[in-house]
């Protein structure tokens, strides 16, 4: 069973190896699910890739908190919380625009 303390520890103790991965990771994955949206693909391939990305910007979240328990509050930790949160609005945004958008003709299929 994973130890809530013994976890944000290990987060805390790596923390520039986790970032190191995870702002590129959410920065990535919110642009493939833009680009999916934006390219009319079915919707199960922007689900997917929605929350994909989603479980990054949560890490990123969990990863976050970790420092705010111990009370570390600075501007990396706010642009960080920031980044992840800015990440899931933009695939919950292209959840509800390809939703919406669905049914309107791309303009690949105006040939």
């Amino acid at each position: 069973m994973l130890d809530f303390h013994t976890l944000a520890e290990f987060s805390r103790a790596n923390c520039v190896s986790i970032c190191a991965f995870l702002v590129p990771a959410n920065l990535l994955s919110a642009l493939l699910t833009i680009i999916l949206t934006v390219l009319h693909r079915p919707s199960h391939q922007v689900w997917q890739a929605a929350g994909f990305a989603s479980i990054f910007a949560l890490v990123m979240i969990m990863h976050v908190y970790s420092w705010f328990a111990v009370g570390v509050v600075m501007a990396p930790t706010y642009i960080l919380l920031w980044l992840a949160i800015t990440c899931l609005l933009i695939n919950l945004g292209a959840i509800i625009w390809q939703r919406r958008f669905a049914h309107t003709p791309s303009l690949s299929n105006n040939a």
